[in-house]
């Protein structure tokens, strides 16, 4: 499957936002073989931040200056908020930008995968827990939601997805959407 999606990853074309007014930021979604299965792991922030507060996310944050680049982001912010090393997640491509509709932030987010089981340090201040769940799970039709809102005029259609009490929403959603396109036609294959 990992090089499957490598394939299908680098095999599209990547819509970047340069979108002026927009913070860089760069999250990192991470993928274990457990068993067979394939599992995503997504963390809960903690109340203790200034944004997000409580919301389920990906590990990563703001692209900070010492960043050469946003992977790089992706990575420092994956070691600061759950102690992944960033030579255990072998990033495998990249999905299309996504843009926060209420923090002003434009999220690159980048595939990896990583080693199962694995011994994670989360920090407290950021971080209040991280939890895995199952592909198929999200790509089962009784757990994901489709609604439409209004934002600046405009009718947008937005996903969001429920497991064992968890509700996945808001930018997560939306990239948790965009990796279950691609996945699902090769995980066929």
């Amino acid at each position: 499957m990992k090089e499957k999606l490598r394939q299908a990853l680098a095999s599209r074309q990547r819509i970047g936002l340069n979108s002026i007014g927009l913070t860089e930021a760069a999250v990192l979604i991470p993928i274990f073989c457990r068993d067979g299965e394939y599992h995503i792991h997504f963390t809960q922030r903690s109340d203790q931040v200034a944004q997000h507060k409580g919301q389920v996310s990906f590990p990563g944050g703001a692209r900070s200056e010492a960043d050469a680049t946003l992977q790089d982001t992706a990575l420092r912010e994956s070691w600061e908020e759950i102690g992944l090393k960033s030579k255990d997640a072998e990033i495998v491509g990249e999905l299309d930008d996504t843009p926060t509709t209420t923090s002003g932030y434009n999220i690159s987010p980048f595939v990896a995968f990583i080693p199962y089981p694995y011994k994670f340090a989360l920090s407290p201040y950021e971080i209040s827990e991280i939890f895995s769940i199952p592909v198929s799970a999200l790509l089962h039709k009784a757990n994901r939601k489709k609604e439409r809102y209004t934002f600046g005029g405009k009718i947008f259609i937005d996903y969001s997805y429920e497991y064992e009490g968890r509700v996945i929403w808001g930018a997560t959603a939306r990239i948790v959407e965009q990796l279950l396109e691609i996945w699902q036609p090769i995980c066929r294959t």
